[in-house]
C-alpha cells in the first residue's frame, strides 16, 4: 500500500449487504471508525442471533485507532459496540440520544463503567491528530442523526450516514443543507452516500404525513390499538402518542427494547407523554379497551418479539380481544417478508383487524429517494464518489445515478467489504484488501460458530443424523454387540424398520470385512462404516444424513 500523504477508506461492513455498517478511515498514524453496526441472521443461519463485523484489521492496528464516531442510534450502526469495545476500548462519540441508547446496551453487557462515551451536538468538530471530524445534522427515522465530514490535509470526505430530506420533521430540526452546500462550494474530495433507496423514484414522504393517517385510523378504532414499530423510531412513537392523546387513550410500551428506548428518550426530552397518560402493561386491564394503546416491538415478525408472542398466544400479559386493531408501522427489512406475513396471517386468524403498509400509509422510509440523492450530489459536487449502505445492486444503481448527473465513471468507486480505497493528491485507486468478514453471535458465544458449524446445522436441519453404535473385541477381531442405529430427524425408526434393519446389515458386513482382514485402526473402521452407510442411504432415499459411527472396544 502507498505510504505517501494519502487517506485510506476501509469499509469493514455495510457494502453489498444491508446492515453491519462500519468504515475505517486512516491517515498516517490515525484511524477513525464511522459506526459499528450489526446485521441480522439470514434464515439458513440456524441458531445465530446477530452478525457482527470482523475487526481484525482494527485489532492489528489498535494503537492507531483513536475513536468510533456514530452517525445515529440504529442497530445497524451501533449494535456491535458492546462486542467490539470489549476487544478495542477506544473513545466513542455521538449525539445525546445515540449515546443514551448505547449506554443501555453497555449496561446490559456490564461494561459501561469501562467505556469512554463522549457526547457531541450537531455542528461540533472533534480533532484527531491532523483530522477534524465535523458532525452535521441530517433528518432520518431516528432523532439526533448526523452526517460526518472528515477534514483531512488532502481534502474533505463527506459521509452522509443514513438520511432523508424531510422539510417538516417532527422535532422541527431540519437537515443542515446550508452547511452541506458550504462544504460543496469549498470542495469535497470524496462523497460516501446512503444507497438504500436509490431504486425508488421521486422524493420520500415526510414523517409528518403518518400522523394524519394515525389520527384517521384512531378516530374509527373501537377497541385497543396495538402498534408495532421499530423501538428506535422515536418520531413515530411520538405520533402514535399524539393520536392516542387526541382520542382519550393511555399508552403502554411492550417489549424490552421498546421499554428501554422509550425511557431513555423521555429522560433526554425526545419523547413527550402527558403526566398520568403512560401505563404499564400490567395496568392495561384497569381501563376500557377503547382507552388503551399499546406500542410494541416485533414489526419485523421476529419470533421472540412481543407482537409474534401476542399473535401466537405466547405473551404472558397480552391476549387478543374482540375489536383489537393491530397496525404494523414498518416495512420489511430484506429477508423478513415471510416472517411478517406469518404474524399478520395469524393475527387475522385470531379475529383481529390488521393494518399494514400495503393497505394504508402507516410507514414512511427514513432513507433518501432518487431526487433527494440527486440534491445531495449536486450540493456536494465531489471529485470522487463511493456509494455505501446497500446491497451490490443498490451501489451499482447509485453509481449510475452519479454518472447521469455528470460524474466521470473513472471517479466512481464501487468497493467490496475489505477493499481499500487510497485517496491521494496524485491519484485515487483501490489498493488491495484487508481481512474482513462476519462474526456470528450465538447466545453468549461470539465467533465460536463459524461456517463449518453453520454447514453442519444446515445439514442437520435438511437431512437429520444417524448414529451407529457397535462394540468389538480387539483380541479376537469380533463384533460383540451391534451395530445399533439411532436416528434423529432422518426417519422414524418404527415406521422405517426395514430400512433400519437393512442399514444395520450393510454396516455389520462392512465392519466384519474389515475385521476379517485384521484391520483394527479405528479411523479406518469408522470411515468404512460411514461411507458404506452413506452410499446405501443415498441410493435408497436420495438423502444425505450426517452419519456418526461410535466404536466401543473391550
Amino acid at each position: 500500500m502507498e505510504t505517501d500523504n494519502s487517506v485510506k477508506i476501509i469499509p469493514l461492513g455495510g457494502l453489498g449487504e444491508i446492515g453491519k455498517n462500519i468504515t475505517a478511515i486512516e491517515y498516517k498514524d490515525d484511524i477513525i471508525v464511522i459506526d459499528c453496526g450489526v446485521s441480522f441472521p439470514e434464515e439458513e443461519m440456524y441458531g445465530v442471533d446477530l452478525v457482527i463485523p470482523d475487526v481484525t484489521y482494527l485489532l492489528n492496528h489498535a494503537d492507531k485507532v483513536k475513536g468510533i464516531f456514530l452517525t445515529h442510534g440504529h442497530e445497524d450502526h451501533i449494535g456491535s459496540l458492546p462486542y467490539i469495545l470489549k476487544q478495542l476500548n477506544v473513545p466513542v462519540y455521538g449525539t445525546r440520544l445515540t449515546l443514551g441508547i448505547v449506554e443501555n446496551k453497555l449496561k446490559e453487557h456490564d461494561i459501561l463503567s469501562d467505556c469512554k462515551l463522549n457526547g457531541i451536538e450537531a455542528g461540533d468538530i472533534i480533532e484527531v491528530g491532523e483530522l477534524k471530524i465535523e458532525f452535521i445534522r441530517v433528518t432520518h427515522s431516528i432523532a439526533d442523526s448526523c452526517a460526518i465530514a472528515i477534514h483531512t490535509p488532502i481534502g474533505v470526505i463527506f459521509h452522509t450516514g443514513d438520511f432523508k430530506i424531510d422539510y417538516t420533521p417532527i422535532d422541527g430540526r431540519v437537515m443542515d443543507l446550508a452547511r452541506i452546500s458550504d462544504l460543496g462550494k469549498k470542495g469535497v474530495l470524496l462523497l460516501m452516500a446512503d444507497s438504500t433507496n436509490v431504486e425508488r423514484q421521486g422524493h420520500s414522504i415526510s414523517e409528518k404525513t403518518i400522523g394524519e393517517t394515525f389520527n384517521r385510523i384512531f378516530s374509527n378504532a373501537e377497541g385497543r390499538v396495538i402498534v408495532a414499530t421499530f423501538a428506535s423510531n422515536i418520531h413515530r412513537m411520538q405520533q402514535i402518542i399524539n393520536a392516542s392523546m387526541e382520542y382519550g387513550r393511555r399508552v403502554a410500551f411492550s417489549g424490552r427494547s421498546m421499554e428501554n428506548i422509550s425511557q431513555v428518550a423521555m429522560e433526554l426530552g425526545y419523547l413527550h407523554i402527558p403526566e398520568g397518560k403512560m401505563i404499564s402493561v400490567d395496568e392495561i386491564r384497569n381501563y376500557p379497551n377503547e382507552q388503551v394503546t399499546i406500542i410494541t416491538t416485533g414489526s419485523q415478525g421476529e419470533a421472540m418479539a412481543a407482537l409474534a408472542r401476542i399473535a401466537f398466544s405466547n405473551h404472558r400479559k397480552i391476549t387478543i380481544e374482540p375489536k383489537d386493531l393491530f397496525i404494523i408501522s414498518a416495512s420489511p427489512i430484506p429477508g423478513n417478508g415471510k416472517m411478517i406475513s406469518r404474524v399478520i396471517n395469524q393475527l387475522f386468524k385470531k379475529g383481529a383487524n390488521v393494518i399494514y403498509e400495503d393497505l394504508e400509509e402507516v410507514h414512511v422510509s427514513g432513507h433518501a429517494y432518487q431526487e433527494e440523492l440527486k440534491l445531495i450530489h449536486t450540493l456536494v459536487h465531489p471529485k470522487y464518489f463511493m456509494p455505501v449502505h446497500g446491497e451490490y445492486r443498490h451501489l451499482k444503481h447509485h453509481a449510475e445515478l452519479a454518472q447521469r448527473l455528470g460524474m466521470d465513471n473513472s471517479n466512481i468507486f464501487i468497493l467490496q467489504t475489505g477493499q481499500v480505497l487510497n485517496l491521494s493528491s496524485k491519484e485515487t485507486k483501490i489498493v488491495g484488501r484487508v481481512p474482513t468478514g462476519s462474526v456470528f453471535v450465538d447466545g453468549l458465544g461470539v465467533g465460536d460458530v463459524g461456517n463449518i458449524v453453520l454447514r453442519d446445522r444446515r445439514h442437520l436441519a435438511q437431512d437429520g443424523i444417524i448414529t451407529i453404535v457397535t462394540t468389538i473385541e480387539k483380541e479376537s477381531y469380533s463384533i460383540i454387540a451391534g451395530p445399533d442405529i439411532i436416528t434423529r430427524g432422518f426417519v422414524y425408526a418404527k415406521e422405517s424398520e426395514a430400512l433400519i434393519n437393512e442399514s444395520k446389515e450393510i454396516v455389520r458386513k462392512e465392519l466384519q470385512d474389515c475385521l476379517d482382514n485384521k484391520i483394527i485402526e479405528w479411523y479406518v473402521l469408522k470411515a468404512s462404516m460411514k461411507n458404506s452407510l452413506e452410499k446405501f442411504l443415498y441410493e435408497k432415499t436420495k438423502r444425505r444424513p450426517i452419519v456418526l459411527p461410535i466404536i466401543m472396544e473391550v
